[in-house]
């Protein structure tokens, strides 16, 4: 996907701490506008805290971060502005269950606008129907499967109409049809809705077919970038032991070897 306009989300040599140690470095990284990027990997490998650099929940140690073509805020009302921006799709859902779907869906709109309650409802609908689930309003989020509750999610974090998405594992804890669901929903509503998308995930072979780039992150980088097409035929031993779920190869299973700083004791 080419484009004359500069990438929605870019990362330049970016290095990110967390709890004192170097999670990723050396991260690069284009996302170009309308597309959708699979941002995959094995777990721990730092998906998690990409994602928390792209939001302004961890700050770079070195490198920059840019999301629409500026850097991401410090000052708190500023980033809280940058995040309206940005919609994400926690992998718990994060649903209130003493609110019914609707007023799920509300929350954004309530909490960043002051509009008349007969245009937010009006919104409302148009978000649950986008999602497929008009009929389910006036639910409570104990009387959802799985997938429905993922869906409301979805539909809440589309509530101001960010240019930006972000799904960060949208498949966790699903069956095999509610996840077709969400990918077929998730692309269907880039496409129309003009999204830029980022999939966070462990989930290769539902995730690369609606995906237009791909990224694999593995021993505190990115071991590879590119197309889908070009991830299937790589030949790197890394990615082949993600791609095929292989035990053994240079992705090590044991956690790695913490600094206590015990060697001064």
């Amino acid at each position: 996907m080419t484009s004359s306009r500069p990438p929605l989300v870019q990362l330049s040599n970016v290095r990110i701490d967390r709890g004192g140690r170097t999670i990723l470095r050396d991260v690069s990284l284009q996302v170009p506008r309308g597309s959708i990027t699979a941002v995959l990997g094995p777990s721990g490998s730092g998906k998690s805290t990409l994602l928390a650099a792209l939001t302004g929940e961890l700050r770079a140690v070195s490198g920059s971060v840019q999301l629409f073509g500026q850097d991401i805020p410090h000052g708190n009302r500023a980033l809280l502005e940058m995040r309206k921006n940005v919609g994400v799709l926690l992998q718990g859902n994060g649903l209130l269950t003493d609110l019914s779907v609707a007023d799920n869906v509300a929350l954004p709109l309530r909490a960043h606008t002051r509009l008349p309650e007969a245009v937010l409802h009006r919104l409302v609908q148009m978000k649950l129907h986008a999602v497929g689930l008009l009929a389910a309003a006036d639910a409570w989020p104990r009387e959802l499967s799985g997938g429905m509750a993922r869906r409301v999610a979805l539909a809440r974090a589309l509530a101001l109409d960010p240019p930006l998405m972000i799904y960060d594992e949208p498949l966790t804890g699903l069956d095999p049809i509610a996840s077709g669901v969400i990918m077929s929903l998730i692309q269907r509503l880039n496409d129309s809705l003009g999204l830029t998308s980022i999939i966070v995930s462990h989930h290769v072979h539902e995730t690369l077919p609606i995906s237009d780039q791909a990224v694999v992150i593995a021993n505190g980088g990115i071991v590879f970038s590119g197309t889908p097409d070009a991830l299937q035929a790589s030949q790197d031993p890394l990615v082949r032991q993600f791609l095929h779920g292989e035990p053994d190869g240079p992705i090590p299973f044991d956690a790695p070897t913490r600094n206590y700083g015990l060697e001064n004791a």
